[in-house]
C-alpha cells in the first residue's frame, strides 16, 4: 500500500510538473544562475575541442529581404546564430537564456531588428529538448526578452506581421510526451506583452504549421496536428488532423478537409501559399494510408521485415484559398527515401517566391517540382564544386527579392545557395552545435574522444583539438569512427584500435580501425534486434568493457550477456530484466524498442559485482558474476529510465544512481545513493535545479562526484551534501549527456546535447 501511495503522489507530481514544465524550468534557470555565480569555481575555463566537421539539426533558418548578408539559424538544442557576413562568420546569441532548443525563427519584414524566437523544438525526436516559450529582440538579436507563452512546450512556427510587428501569430504544438493546454494558435497585438489563445481544440492538438495570406492578413491557415510521442511508439496517426482556416485575422476559425483524404491514417501537414499567387495553396500531407503490400523478404531502415509500406508524402494543392483541394502526387513514386513513415519529423513544403507551379519539398532528401506536384526530383546541384549538403532537412527560407540566395537547415547544420541550388556552400565547421548523446576514451597519448552524434554516426578526434584552429598536425582531427548514432562506445585500453559500438538498437560491432580502415566492422550476429523478433535493445544499448579484464565486455539487450574472449563468443548471464508489458510495446511501423538495459556497471574493486538498470526503471544487482539476481529498485521512484549507475573505487558497498523523466515531461532531476549496495536509497539531488540529470561519476582521487544535467556541469565535494555549479564559460542553458574524467591524464570531458565536446585541462583547480 505504501509503495502504492508514493507511486500516485509521483504520478501526480509529475502530471503538475509536466503541464507548468516550462514555468518549472525559467525557475530553474535562475536559481541555476545564481548558483554559479555564488560558486568558486563561477570561472571555471572549459575549452571547446570541437568537433568541426559536422553541426547538429537546424529547424529553422531565416533571412532578410534583399539583405545577403544578414541571416539567422536555429537549433534543435544548439540555440539561436547568427551571420552579418554572408555565413564567413557566425555569432551565438542565445548563450545567456534558459534554453537552447530553438523551435522557429520569425523576423519583422517591416523592421528586421525585430525577431521573434520560439523555442523548444517541434520535430519531437527521441532526444529533443522542451522550450520555455517565446523570446523578442529589438535590436537584432543583441539582447533578448522572455514574452511569455512558456508552458507551451514547443513551438513550430511565427508569423510576424508584414506591416506591423507587434502583430504576432505563435503555432503552438505543445509538449512532446504527455498532453497539455497550452496548445494550438496564439495571437499578440502588443508585440507579446499579452497573448490570445484564438485557435484550440484539444488539449493532445497541437498546431504545427501556420502560414498568412500575402495579400490579405486576415487570411491564414493553420495545420492542427494530434501530436505525442509514448517512449515505446514513435508518433501514430490520430483522427482530427485538420486543416482550419481564418478570414478575420484569428476571431474564427473553420475545417478546410474538402478534397483531402481522412484523417484517420494521416498525420503532420505541412503548409505553403505561393506568393506570386496567394489563391494556390499547397499541402504535404503525411498519409499513412497502405500503398502497397511489401515485396517478399523486404526490409525497413531498421532490418525489420516489413509489414506495411504506406503513401508517405502526398502533396495536395488548392486554387481557391484552401476551399477545396485536389491531389497533384505523391514524392515516394519518384524519389526514394524521402520521408516513408517519418513525415512527422518532416513535412516542410515550400513554393517558389516567383512560380506557383515551382514547389520544394523536405526530408531525408530535398525534392521539387516544377508542375504544381505532379512529378518530383531530386534537388541537387549542378555545379561539382558544390559542398556536401548532408539529409534530413527541416528548414528552408526563398530571399523574395532575390529567390536564387537560398537558406537551408538539415541535421548537418546550414548552408547556402547564391544560384538557386546549382551550387551549395556549408557552415558546418564553423557553427559547433553538435549533439553527443555519449563519450569515451582511448589510452592512447595523447587520448581520443570518441562520441555518438545524433544522425552522424560515431566521431572522434584528439583531445588537444581546439575549435577554430584547424590543426594540420594534430594527432587526429576530428572524423567519423565505428559506430551508429547511438552508441555506448567502448575502447580496449590495450589496443586503442579495438572499438565496441553498435550500429542502432544495439546491433554490436567489433572494429580494428588499423586493420579494417576504420569504418569496417565486424558485426556480432548474437545481436540483430529487429532482425530477430524477440530480441529488444534501447537506442544507446547498455555496453561496457571490464575494468579488470580488457577481454571481458557486457552488452545489454533486455538479458544481459558476457563475453570473455573480446566478443567472438556470448553468453547469456540473465533473464528478461525489464517488466516485460505487452501494453508497453509499439506496433509495426512506429515501434521503438523500449523495456531494455540501459546502463551496466562493475564494482569498484569486485568483478563479480554487477549492476544494472533499465529504461522501464528497474535496478539489479549480482554478487556472483549473473548466477543469481537481486532487484534492488525498493524506494526509488517508480517507472523513470535508469540512465547511469556509478559504483565507488573507494567502497564496494557505495553506489549511485541517476534517473532520468524527461520522456514524462518531467523536469525534475533524480540522483540517489546507497551505501549497501542498493538495499536503501536517499536523495542526493538537494541543490540541483529542476533540470534532467543525465550522468554521474565519481573522482577516482578525490571522491568528489560531477553530475551532467540539462543546465550544464554540477560538482559534489566527498562527505557535503551540496551541489557546486562548475559550468564556468559553457553556455548557459547546455544539456550535458555524458562526461568522463580521463583515469591517466585527469581531464574531465563533457559531451553536450548541442554544443559539442568541451574539455576541463586542470581538473585539480576543482578540489
Amino acid at each position: 500500500m505504501k509503495n502504492l501511495l508514493l507511486a500516485c503522489l509521483c504520478c501526480l507530481v509529475a502530471g503538475t510538473l509536466s503541464a507548468q514544465q516550462g514555468s518549472t524550468l525559467l525557475k530553474s534557470f535562475k536559481n541555476h544562475q545564481i548558483l554559479l555565480q555564488t560558486s568558486p569555481f563561477k570561472n571555471t575555463n572549459w575549452r571547446l575541442t570541437g568537433p568541426d566537421i559536422r553541426s547538429g539539426r537546424c529547424t529553422d533558418v531565416a533571412g532578410i529581404a534583399g539583405n545577403p548578408s544578414v541571416f539567422y539559424a536555429g537549433f534543435a538544442t544548439g540555440g539561436l546564430w547568427k551571420t552579418e557576413d554572408s555565413g564567413k562568420t557566425w555569432q551565438s546569441l542565445f548563450d545567456k537564456e534558459a534554453t537552447q532548443a530553438i523551435g522557429s525563427i520569425g523576423l519583422a519584414p517591416s523592421n528586421p531588428n525585430i525577431l521573434y524566437v520560439g523555442t523548444g523544438e517541434a520535430n519531437i525526436l527521441r532526444a529533443s529538448l522542451p522550450g520555455v516559450g517565446m523570446y523578442k529582440s529589438t535590436d537584432g538579436g543583441k539582447s533578448f526578452q522572455h514574452v511569455g507563452l512558456s508552458n507551451t512546450g514547443t513551438i513550430a512556427r511565427i508569423v510576424v506581421h508584414p506591416s506591423n510587428p507587434n502583430v504576432v501569430y505563435a503555432a503552438a504544438s505543445g509538449n512532446e510526451w504527455t498532453y497539455n493546454a497550452e496548445r494550438g494558435v496564439y495571437k499578440t497585438i502588443d508585440g507579446g506583452k499579452t497573448w490570445a489563445k484564438v485557435l484550440f481544440v484539444n488539449e493532445k492538438t497541437g498546431c504545427i504549421d501556420l502560414v498568412m495570406d500575402p495579400s490579405n492578413t486576415n487570411i491564414l491557415y493553420a495545420s492542427m496536428w494530434n501530436r505525442i510521442r509514448k517512449r515505446w511508439s514513435d508518433p501514430t496517426p490520430e483522427d482530427g488532423d485538420h486543416l482550419y482556416k481564418s478570414t478575420d485575422a484569428g476571431k474564427t476559425w473553420k475545417i478546410i478537409n474538402k478534397g483531402l483524404p481522412e484523417t484517420k491514417m494521416t498525420g503532420r501537414i505541412g503548409l505553403a501559399v505561393s506568393p506570386s499567387n496567394p489563391n494556390t495553396v499547397y499541402a504535404f500531407v503525411d498519409d499513412h494510408n497502405k500503398k502497397r503490400d511489401p515485396n517478399p523478404g523486404e526490409t525497413d531502415s531498421y532490418e525489420r521485415i516489413v509489414q506495411k509500406v504506406v503513401i508517405g508524402a502526398a502533396i495536395y494543392r488548392s486554387q481557391n484559398k484552401g476551399e477545396s483541394w485536389e491531389k497533384m502526387g505523391e514524392v515516394h513514386d519518384f524519389v526514394k527515401p524521402f520521408s516513408g513513415t517519418y513525415g512527422w519529423v518532416f513535412s516542410q513544403i515550400r513554393v517558389h517566391p516567383k512560380d506557383e507551379n515551382q514547389i520544394y519539398a523536405l526530408g531525408v532528401e530535398k525534392v521539387w517540382s516544377k508542375d504544381a506536384g505532379k512529378t518530383w526530383a531530386r534537388w541537387e546541384p549542378s555545379d561539382t564544386t558544390s559542398e556536401f549538403q548532408h539529409g534530413d532537412n527541416h528548414a528552408l527560407w526563398f530571399d523574395p527579392q532575390n529567390p536564387d540566395f537560398v537558406i537551408l537547415g538539415n541535421d548537418g547544420g546550414v548552408l547556402l545557395s547564391k544560384n538557386g541550388g546549382a551550387r551549395w556552400d556549408n557552415f558546418f565547421d564553423v557553427i559547433p552545435t553538435t549533439q553527443f548523446y555519449t563519450v569515451a576514451y582511448d589510452m592512447s597519448k595523447p587520448f581520443n574522444i570518441f562520441g555518438a552524434v545524433q544522425d552522424e554516426g560515431t566521431m572522434s578526434g584528439n583531445e588537444t583539438n581546439v575549435f577554430g584552429q584547424h590543426n594540420k598536425q594534430s594527432p587526429r582531427p576530428w572524423m567519423m569512427a565505428p559506430g551508429g548514432e547511438g552508441t555506448q562506445i567502448q575502447i580496449d585500453p590495450t589496443n586503442p584500435n579495438i572499438v565496441f559500438s553498435s550500429s542502432y538498437y544495439g546491433r554490436l560491432m567489433k572494429t580494428d580501425m588499423a586493420a579494417q580502415q576504420r569504418r569496417r566492422a565486424g558485426r556480432i550476429n548474437d545481436f540483430l534486434v529487429g532482425a530477430v523478433d524477440s530480441l529488444r535493445a534501447e537506442w544507446l544499448a547498455g555496453t561496457t568493457l571490464s575494468k579488470f579484464d580488457s577481454k571481458v565486455i557486457y552488452h545489454g539487450l533486455q538479458h544481459l550477456y558476457k563475453s570473455e574472449d573480446s566478443g567472438a563468443t556470448w553468453k547469456r548471464i540473465s533473464n528478461d530484466l525489464s517488466y516485460n508489458r505487452s501494453d508497453r510495446k509499439g506496433v509495426y511501423p512506429y515501434l521503438i524498442y523500449h523495456q531494455a538495459i540501459t546502463t551496466i556497471t562493475e564494482g569498484g574493486k569486485n568483478p563479480n559485482l554487477l549492476y544494472v538498470g533499465t529504461d522501464d526503471g528497474r535496478v539489479w544487482r549480482t554478487d556472483n558474476a549473473g548466477k543469481d539476481w537481486l532487484e534492488i529498485t525498493k524506494g526509488l521512484p517508480l517507472n523513470k529510465h535508469v540512465i547511469k549507475i556509478t559504483t565507488s573505487v573507494f567502497d564496494d558497498n557505495k553506489v549511485w544512481l541517476v534517473l532520468n523523466d524527461r520522456r514524462a515531461d518531467n523536469p525534475m532531476p533524480y540522483v540517489f545513493e546507497s551505501n549497501d549496495k542498493g538495499a536503501t536509497w536517499k536523495s542526493i539531488s538537494a541543490n540541483l535545479p529542476a533540470s534532467p540529470a543525465n550522468v554521474l561519476i565519481e573522482d577516482f582521487e578525490t571522491g568528489h562526484l560531477y553530475c551532467g544535467t540539462d543546465l550544464g556541469v554540477y560538482l559534489k565535494r566527498k562527505n557535503t551534501s551540496t551541489w557546486l555549479c562548475i559550468s564556468g564559460n559553457l553556455p548557459a542553458s547546455v544539456s550535458v549527456n555524458d562526461m568522463f574524467l580521463h583515469p591517466r591524464d585527469r581531464k574531465l570531458v563533457i559531451g553536450t546535447y548541442g554544443r559539442g565536446v568541451y574539455v576541463l585541462d586542470d581538473v585539480s583547480l576543482l578540489k
